[in-house]
């Protein structure tokens, strides 16, 4: 009877050790089902909005399986003290991520981005068609923030201040893709400074003329030459019948006037009653006609010391650069035969 008592009591001991076992292997694999989950491949946005609060979120997140508990979330967010340092925005996140990951993104800021690509010669208006296209902000949204006028760019004069032509640097951008339409601005402007930080202004004035005048006058060129090496001649163009009180006649100021562009310009659109057509009116234009490179802008300031007054293009996306009218009118019957 004693040996069965024993058999009994050491049975009873092997099934609790077996027990808690069990239990003890059940709550690990709980523990690591909820702080270490499968991560998966796939990602996933999450737009945070303003004000929302932890347990919002939380829904979000595990709606989204990017967490396994909105509980867990809010406790551990709530035990840590962080629940007022989530950023709102859109973040790309992960399904099965580990809590601490998800908080140190939440606390960084908005992740999820989109590449805007805004080419030379784009105008703002073309600019704001990009930024459309690629972002979620509207044309009319940008059109308005770029016409505020209460940016108070540098170069450009007081009366323009609500024209930013010329000024919206051309660069590829990796952009939060929710930015509102005054930032993506803001930072298009703050590109122009960074890149023409190290230009030296003055050769504007040794020119006759303002830096901002330099800026439209590289708008022309950046708009008339397709080869780095010929825009130095083509501003040598652009100064020289400047300064001999000559009218440009630039085609691609009449393209800007005109309300919509055409391939091929009639006499009838040399004669479009505009200030940016500088077929009737001597000088430059009033305002840039695109945003230009750096090197159009650099050749503004850095005209090629030539005599040409006329250039016409060769058709393989080169010009011919001459000083004598009836050179200029035989190579433009040859080029158009």
């Amino acid at each position: 009877m004693n040996n069965g008592g024993k058999d009994r009591r050491k049975w009873l001991i092997i099934g609790i050790i077996c027990g808690l076992v069990a239990l003890l292997l059940m709550f690990i694999a709980l523990f690591a089902h909820y702080f270490y989950p499968s991560r998966g491949d796939e990602p996933v946005r999450v737009v945070v909005g303003e004000g929302e609060s932890a347990a919002q979120i939380a829904a979000k997140l595990h709606a989204s399986e990017v967490i396994t508990s909105a509980t867990l979330f809010r406790f551990l967010s709530w035990l840590q003290g962080r629940q007022g340092d989530f950023k709102p925005g859109s973040y790309v996140f992960y399904t099965g991520m580990h809590y601490g990951e998800v908080f140190a993104m939440l606390e960084a800021g908005p992740n999820y981005q989109v590449r805007l690509t805004v080419p030379e010669g784009l105008t703002v208006e073309q600019t704001a068609g990009r930024v459309s296209q690629a972002m979620e902000v509207s044309a009319e949204e940008f059109m308005a923030a770029a016409t505020s006028g209460d940016y108070a760019v540098e170069l450009i004069p007081r009366e323009n201040q609500d024209n930013l032509e010329g000024f919206l640097f051309p660069k590829t951008y990796d952009l939060t893709a929710d930015a509102p339409a005054r930032e993506v601005v803001e930072v298009l402007l703050g590109q122009f400074d960074a890149e023409t930080s190290n230009l030296d202004w003055s050769q504007a004035s040794e020119l006759g003329m303002s830096p901002y005048q330099a800026v439209i006058a590289a708008s022309l060129i950046e708009r008339e030459a397709v080869l780095d090496e010929e825009r130095p001649l083509v501003a040598a163009v652009i100064f020289n019948r400047l300064r001999m009180d000559m009218l440009l006649q630039i085609d691609a100021t009449v393209q800007y006037a005109l309300p919509e562009w055409k391939d091929v310009l009639t006499y009838d659109d040399l004669e479009t009653p505009s200030p940016y057509n500088t077929y009737l009116h001597k000088g430059l234009p009033p305002a840039p006609i695109c945003s230009p490179g750096l090197a159009s802008i650099e050749a503004a300031l850095n005209p090629a010391d030539v005599d040409y007054l006329y250039y016409v293009a060769t058709g393989d996306g080169g010009h011919f650069f001459t000083a004598d009218y009836s050179e200029f009118l035989r190579v433009k019957e040859e080029v158009q035969k």
